[in-house]
């Protein structure tokens, strides 16, 4: 675990030597226009039961213990998106079963705690969509209908409490690559964050190595984390993967998931950052 920690410091920096590591900087910001945000008391609201939540790992539903690897991880995310005026964070994957929705849920939550923050999740891994199936629900509209103008964002959006609003995917999309570079769908985005006013979207994409969905989409966003499996993601996926995401939005870190030992000092047993 070490030398795999050492190892992405290491490339990370040298890469930093090479490049200057320029910052990327989304080319259409969206203005608020002034009218204040929709409601979000409007939306219907879930809950999500203790036997989900401890099926799924979700360890931020209601904090605590367990949540503080996820809380020092938000304390992060935030400090430093707010430094550089960012609001909307992909989270993706170099293959499957890292961990990026569990890690994308919790991260969600945690935020949703500070009651000053207003949070958005949505689901934009459009090929084997799995928010809903973590959270219990059961949606009868999918996100990708509202980006392909066929369904409205009120017509399918929840709210977990009162700041955290979920858009999820009842099926998958038959044209995810098509629909995510799309320019109808910056525009659908700009329209949602215009309208409800979130202090911060988190995406959940698809994996990088499985197809190009994101390649078109990461424009879209301020930056990205990348997560891990700390036992099954080699580290030439890693930096490959690492360095492209650096080509298309700013690298907010590298989360390290499924560690197979304890931490004690925050009392967490598979998973940790870095």
């Amino acid at each position: 675990m070490e030398k795999l920690e050492a190892a992405l410091a290491k490339a990370r920096e040298m890469r930093k030597a090479a490049l200057g590591a320029p910052e990327t900087v989304r080319e259409h910001v969206v203005q608020k226009d002034g009218r204040g945000a929709a409601s979000w008391e409007s939306l219907p609201e879930i809950t999500v039961s203790a036997g989900t939540a401890l099926r799924n790992r979700i360890a931020t539903l209601s904090g605590g213990k367990d949540a503080a690897p996820f809380d020092m991880l938000r304390s992060r995310t935030i400090r430093q998106m707010k430094d550089k005026g960012w609001s909307r964070l992909a989270i993706t994957s170099p293959g499957a079963a890292c961990g990026k929705t569990t890690i994308a849920i919790n991260l969600a939550l945690s935020l949703s705690r500070q009651k000053d923050l207003k949070v958005m999740l949505i689901d934009l891994d459009l090929r084997r969509p799995a928010l809903h199936k973590a959270l219990g629900q059961t949606p009868a509209k999918s996100f990708h209908d509202v980006l392909d103008g066929n369904a409205s964002f009120d017509d399918l959006a929840v709210r977990f409490g009162s700041n955290l609003i979920l858009g999820m995917n009842a099926t998958a999309c038959r044209h995810p690559a098509e629909l995510l570079q799309s320019a109808g769908t910056r525009e659908k985005l700009d329209e949602i964050e215009r309208r409800w006013q979130p202090d911060i979207m988190i995406f959940d994409m698809s994996p990088m190595l499985a197809s190009d969905d994101n390649v078109g989409f990461l424009g879209n966003v301020d930056c990205a984390l990348l997560v891990a499996a700390a036992e099954s993601t080699t580290l030439p996926n890693i930096d490959i993967c690492e360095k492209e995401l650096a080509q298309l939005t700013n690298v907010l870190g590298v989360v390290l998931n499924k560690c197979r030992y304890a931490d004690d000092s925050v009392g967490y047993s598979y998973g940790t950052y870095g």
